[in-house]
């Protein structure tokens, strides 16, 4: 869920191109002087207090120009607060950041890419806005400008702005994607009517519940979603971490998602005494990096407690975080490696079969070879190029069933 993990010992970066390759640290020491050196400190815009429950989702509530990302030369910047609602509906407070590409916007504004981000921790520091790398700038962010489409970015729920981040909650995170566009519109005029939804990772299984949520609304300006790399199966993804050491990190972020959305929910009752002498510090104090940092000689088998499946709060969870259970009716592209180390390509053309079971309009491709993040990076050709025909009107054919 991160472009630089390690799985079984192997460095994702030796992957990927030599321009994005970044060492991972060792030390917390290193993971801190990391993240500290790619932060940007949070303005009034991300500390006031808001009053989210005087408006509907999708409004706007504050806006400030921004040119400190590492892209301001292909776009200008614009980072705003506005209204999204929760996985109960209930209206809250998101933030955003708005990437619009330079020169003059094309007839009929800039086209919109809605995007959604992969895992960056669960801390309100680790809103990808407040990131002078956008946090996918090098995976994607860069080739959407340079393709000509503005990038609307939500941070997701209490990353950046208030509240507590609900990790993994596809309902939540779906709905700070779709209500991050009209207020991105109301922010800058020149951005189109018409979007798509697009993300990896955390943000594969938000883009695919936003595909699933615009299915039974009558939103005439989404075309499509492309979902990369989303887990379909939560109690599947448990057990492939808790099988496979050093990438535990994602448990515990897991268990404070749980928390968020139900907070009955103890996460001392899956996690075991190991992973508990971190929690608190994994889920407040840092990013990804922290994290990867604090868990890496985490062996397998020792992060979840033999019960775990049982627990009720996780069996809700899960339930209520599993894709294809909604037949998707807009076009929807899913994407996914077939050496993905995070999210395994079984679960997902799993996910995909149930979802062609439904009648859902999709169509599926997948890369021999690719790990988690690389897929991301080398699919983005296709994505823009399947991006392009949504908003050229061509006709979509889905590809259901997947047969292998």
């Amino acid at each position: 869920m991160h472009k630089y993990t390690v799985f079984a010992g192997v460095a994702l970066s030796l992957l990927l191109d030599v321009a994005f390759a970044q060492p991972l640290p060792s030390t917390v020491e290193q993971a801190k002087a990391m993240e500290q050196a790619d932060a940007l400190p949070a303005t009034a815009l991300y500390t006031r207090s808001y009053d989210a429950a005087a408006g509907k989702p999708g409004d706007l509530l504050a806006q400030e120009p921004f040119d400190g990302y590492a892209v301001k030369g292909l776009a200008r910047a614009v980072r705003i607060a506005y209204r999204s609602a929760d996985a109960q509906d209930r209206t809250v407070v998101a933030t955003a950041m708005i990437l619009i590409p330079a020169g003059e916007a094309p007839a009929g504004g800039w086209p919109v890419i809605a995007w959604a981000h992969g895992t960056s921790g669960v801390a309100n520091m680790c809103a990808p806005s407040l990131m002078k790398d956008a946090y996918y700038g090098d995976e994607g962010l860069a080739d959407m400008l340079k393709a000509g489409f503005a990038v609307v970015a939500t941070d997701y729920l209490g990353l950046g702005g208030p509240g507590k981040h609900p990790y993994i909650d596809k309902p939540s995170q779906a709905r700070d994607v779709i209500y991050s566009v009209p207020a991105a519109r109301a922010a800058v005029p020149s951005l189109g009517k018409r979007w798509v939804a697009d993300g990896h990772s955390q943000g594969g299984a938000a883009a695919w519940g936003v595909a699933e949520l615009e299915s039974s609304m009558d939103d005439g300006s989404y075309l499509g979603a492309v979902s990369v790399s989303g887990a379909g199966s939560l109690a599947g993804f448990f057990q492939f971490i808790d099988d496979n050491a050093g990438v535990s990190m994602y448990l515990p972020w897991a268990a404070e998602g749980i928390h968020v959305r139900f907070p009955e929910f103890e996460p001392r009752d899956i996690l075991t005494p190991r992973m508990m002498e971190k929690y608190t510090a994994v889920t407040t104090q840092g990013c990804w990096y922290f994290g990867f940092v604090n868990y890496k000689d985490t062996p397998k088998h020792a992060a979840l407690r033999p019960n775990w499946r049982t627990n009720q709060w996780v069996q809700r969870w899960v339930d209520e975080n599993a894709l294809a259970k909604v037949r998707v009716t807009k076009p929807l592209f899913v994407i996914s490696g077939e050496a993905d180390k995070t999210v395994p390509i079984e679960g997902v053309r799993e996910t995909v079969r149930q979802a062609c079971q439904l009648g859902s309009n999709l169509t599926f491709k997948s890369y021999p070879g690719l790990d988690h993040d690389p897929t991301m990076i080398k699919s983005t050709h296709a994505q823009l190029l399947w991006i392009r025909d949504r908003f050229a009107g061509k006709s979509f054919a889905s590809d259901c069933p997947v047969s292998k």
